[in-house]
């Protein structure tokens, strides 16, 4: 056997090992009861579709102000027009959900959240956290004092091949990291098509922040703060411009944004310009490097190796497998959030890194980051 073969499977090994990074949970018999709050939210479609596949999870009702979208989702989905609501509180004492999904607008989730503290609720919204780190610090403060959880949901929290990058930082296999190369983002939500309501909130810098630089950015931001093990960067520099401004004129469709750490660099690519979808990225250690591609695929070399390897992650185990199986080991106490992609504490601080990239494309400066408030 050569060199470059044992090295090769010895790689092959750790990744392996990442399905098995944690053990399974036991999933409860008794389903967590759900409520949805808001529906202007396009994510709020997979949902819907992929909840016949999650018996570990009953939907309890939806809280939705809008009587036409809440009649648009009642007959696609065909739900019971008796589980919609119009005020999140008012559904609560009816219905007695355990857990909250969020799906308004970026700027909707502090009000959202605060409604969850008040009756005691775990709440999951989708990425980013919320629109600003001030409004991040008083959601920290809501969920400390009603003693709740606030997980936030990325797509790619649930891909193998990211777990598998982790497992192989944890293992020393790359090294310490240097240079870190993210990619998110696709054509464009017009572009792809996104529904009305949702294309509507993405384009107004009130309600999603700075267009792609944080719909896509906090991609980069969530994956990278977990492989450095919660550090904050000691620095951000952001550029971002518009490309289609007949579409996107209030915001920026397209950005770079660089992250200096004491040892590293991180550069984070978000765009509404792609000329397809992608979430990938380019990992480099002192030992060697690791590229995702997509969900599991990963392309693999280490030093003193002539060639590049390729493989597939292995399927990762419930609980991390997907934000149900997540928040269903959440709320039944088998799994408290503690520095990864989901929980608080992470994404605290990419709120710190959105808001310095926000400031650092507005005025053309690197942004120096303070420690957070404790």
């Amino acid at each position: 056997m050569t060199f470059l073969s044992i090295r090769r499977r010895i790689c092959l090994s750790a990744i392996a090992a990442v399905g098995l990074s944690l053990p399974a949970v036991a999933q409860s018999t008794t389903p967590l009861q759900v409520a949805v709050v808001g529906l202007e939210h396009g994510h709020v479609a997979g949902f819907l579709h992929d909840l016949p596949h999650h018996p570990e999870v009953q939907l309890v009702a939806i809280v939705e102000p809008d009587a036409s979208l809440s009649a648009k989702y009642e007959a696609q989905y065909k739900l019971d027009a008796s589980i919609f609501y119009t005020n999140t509180d008012a559904m609560i004492a009816a219905r007695h959900p355990q857990a909250l999904l969020v799906y308004t607008s970026i700027a909707g989730h502090r009000k959202a959240i605060e409604d969850a503290a008040r009756n005691h609720l775990t709440v999951m919204v989708e990425k980013p956290l919320t629109m600003s780190l001030a409004d991040a610090i008083a959601i920290r403060e809501a969920a400390r004092k009603a003693n709740i959880q606030v997980l936030v949901n990325y797509e790619t929290t649930w891909y193998s091949s990211n777990r598998a990058v982790y497992e192989l930082i944890q293992q020393g296999k790359l090294g310490d990291l240097r240079k870190v190369v993210i990619h998110d983002g696709h054509e464009g939500p017009k572009e792809i098509g996104v529904q009305p309501e949702f294309l509507k909130w993405l384009k107004d810098p009130e309600k999603n922040g700075e267009g792609a630089l944080y719909d896509f950015g906090c991609y980069g931001a969530d994956l990278m703060t977990w492989w450095m093990h919660g550090e904050a960067p000691i620095s951000v520099t952001a550029v971002g411009q518009t490309d289609k401004p007949a579409i996107y004129g209030n915001v920026y469709d397209d950005a770079t944004i660089i992250l200096r750490y004491r040892t590293a660099q991180a550069v984070l690519m978000p765009s509404w310009d792609w000329s397809f979808a992608r979430k990938d990225s380019e990992v480099y250690g002192v030992k060697g490097y690791a590229i995702t591609v997509g969900p599991s695929h990963l392309k693999l070399r280490f030093a003193g190796e002539a060639d590049e390897t390729s493989s597939e992650a292995p399927p990762l185990n419930p609980p991390d497998d997907s934000s149900m199986h997540y928040l269903e080991a959440v709320v039944s106490g088998q799994l408290t959030p503690k520095g990864d992609l989901t929980a608080l504490d992470t994404n605290m601080v990419v709120m710190q890194i959105l808001d310095a990239t926000r400031e650092s494309a507005k005025t053309g400066k690197t942004i120096a980051l303070k420690p957070l408030p404790q």
